[in-house]
């Protein structure tokens, strides 16, 4: 069966929500892929030290090895809607898989800070892209009625790296040199690239149109500015550092300058009218504040283990492993639920468990049974998988085939944002509420106080989850669907 008539079967089964076997089997790919490349970014974080103490470096110097990689993240990913409509999306995941990979063996063979810094932005170029054009595949071969089912498998490489990462990272730097934690991805990049040929479709994501070269240095240096000023909070004591203030001034300007020069021209970088739909831009608020609750807490627990309870990285991994639990078992069901029930109010049930389960963390200590905080943390993953999936579904299922290439890069760069931004606060709060010298009762408060700003941010989070059950009526979904179904995916 050729390519461009099995996604021309995705289009015709816009009406059904059978789930063809070529539809598994592209998703398993593009799994793949993602898998590689987040998990890469927190495999490094448990690397600094030792790659500080071989390479000579200090940690301030050291750290541009993590943030290097995060500004290239965050410069690449909006020109991926816009390169996906020129080239294709299977053209750019591909070219995205092998800068990662090329990245990958360089870095295992740097012998210095400044190449290795070098190669991680090359790597972090590779890496910006394969997670929005992966999510793009997914959403054009899937079809509107299928998108969260087959989203909420897709989803599961962003939820599960900060768990798995540390783990897999601890065991390299146990038995191996720390090159592997680099050198792992190039047969794994290898298997996509030959898998990723052979089984991703050629489809067409819209008219590419003139390239926005003025939007594409507003937009990057805007995300550049802010994944960096927001990266700086978790360094320094107070959020009103110089190193965190004027780099997110920068890009909040910069970000509202790239909206205004959007709004006046005919095919922008990234297309921000998309927001005046109401389940778009309501699913895209829930993303944001979503990121926000659930990855900036995830810094809290390993932390605890490692700093209060004295656990290796390896232990440390193990441990918050229950929380990657729950989420794998309601995720892949999440998908059914919402197209019975309707994303936003999935979503609101989903961040209310993650609020309620919250709670009991808030009064940690330096003696609290594990079996306690692991069993709590099943019942956040619950909460996440109910509302991390229903929210992106929600917001690609409300789009138009063509809208889905500007759709991608925004959600994931609204995602990314809002995670560095409860990153932030979370990290700041910890730091300041354990003193310079903390005792290990001391410490342990600092987690309960840091807690209860985690349960106000996932509390914040239940604000945007009410605005999108308001905009998705039963009327309002079933018109999205049914325009969405009715635009053919690709040739």
């Amino acid at each position: 069966m050729s390519t461009s008539t099995q996604v021309q079967q995705a289009s015709d089964a816009g009406a059904s929500d059978r789930i063809e076997a070529h539809v598994w089997r592209i998703a398993g790919v593009v799994i793949l892929g993602m898998v590689m490349s987040i998990l890469d970014t927190t495999i490094v974080n448990v690397a600094l030290s030792t790659l500080g103490h071989d390479l000579h470096s200090t940690i301030s110097q050291i750290q541009w090895v993590v943030t290097g990689y995060l500004l290239s993240l965050a410069a690449v990913i909006p020109v991926t809607g816009w390169a996906s409509r020129r080239f294709g999306a299977k053209r750019v995941y591909m070219t995205s898989l092998v800068l990662f990979t090329a990245g990958s063996a360089l870095c295992a063979v740097a012998a210095s800070v400044t190449s290795l810094v070098f190669f991680r932005v090359l790597q972090g170029a590779g890496g910006g892209m394969i997670m929005p054009v992966g999510q793009l595949i997914m959403a054009q071969v899937a079809g509107p009625k299928r998108m969260g089912r087959v989203m909420g498998i897709v989803s599961m490489p962003a939820m599960l790296a900060p768990i798995l990462g540390p783990v897999v990272g601890g065991i390299i730097l146990q038995n191996l040199h720390w090159s592997w934690i680099f050198l792992v991805n190039v047969p794994i990049g290898f298997i996509a690239f030959f898998l990723g040929w052979r089984v991703i479709p050629h489809t067409e994501s819209g008219d590419a149109g003139r390239f926005d070269t003025l939007g594409l240095v507003l937009m990057s240096t805007a995300s550049s500015s802010l994944v960096y000023g927001l990266s700086q909070a978790g360094t320094h004591s107070s959020l009103s550092a110089p190193l965190v203030v004027w780099p997110t001034l920068a890009g909040l300007a910069l970000g509202g300058a790239f909206v205004m020069h959007a709004l006046r021209v005919e095919r922008p970088l990234l297309d921000v009218r998309l927001y005046s739909k109401r389940i778009f831009g309501a699913a895209s608020l829930t993303t944001f504040a979503l990121g926000a609750a659930l990855f900036g807490a995830m810094i809290l627990v390993p932390l605890y283990y490692q700093e209060v309870r004295h656990e290796s990285v390896i232990v440390t991994g193990l441990l918050t492993g229950p929380q990657g639990l729950g989420m794998l078992f309601v995720m892949p069901i999440a998908g059914r639920l919402s197209a019975r029930v309707g994303s936003g109010r999935l979503a609101f049930i989903g961040v209310l468990i993650l609020c309620l389960s919250t709670i009991p963390l808030t009064f940690i200590g330096l003696n609290t049974s594990i079996v306690m905080i692991s069993l709590v943390l099943v019942v956040r993953g619950v909460g996440i998988g109910f509302s991390f999936v229903p929210a992106m579904s929600a917001a690609f299922a409300s789009l138009k085939p063509e809208q889905l290439s500007d759709a991608t890069p925004q959600l994931n760069v609204l995602q990314r944002i809002g995670g560095a931004i409860g990153t932030a606060v979370l990290a700041v709060v910890l730091q300041r509420a354990a003193g310079s010298s903390p005792t290990p009762s001391d410490l342990a408060g600092a987690f309960d106080a840091a807690y209860w700003w985690s349960f106000g941010i996932a509390a914040l989070a239940l604000i945007p989850c009410v605005v999108l059950m308001r905009a998705e009526t039963p009327k309002a979904h079933s018109e999205a669907a049914a325009a969405a179904a009715a635009e053919p995916i690709g040739a």
